[in-house]
């Protein structure tokens, strides 16, 4: 049978934990800005990606 540890001595598992505090706010606004220009510009990328498809397929 396995044993069971004490609810004391038992380790934590899982994610850690995080502080909270006044700067990570500002941090998670920049990361939101950054998230935000990423996704643009991969959705830029496709864009003009696919365009360049299509005209080199039907025009080339």
């Amino acid at each position: 049978m396995p044993q069971v540890a004490k609810a004391g001595k038992r380790r934590r598992q899982g994610a850690t934990r995080r502080r909270r505090g006044g700067p990570a706010r500002s941090r998670n606004s920049i990361d939101d800005w950054l998230n935000r220009l990423v996704s643009i510009a991969v959705l830029t990328a496709l864009i003009v990606g696919v365009s360049a498809l299509l005209v080199t397929l039907l025009w080339g």
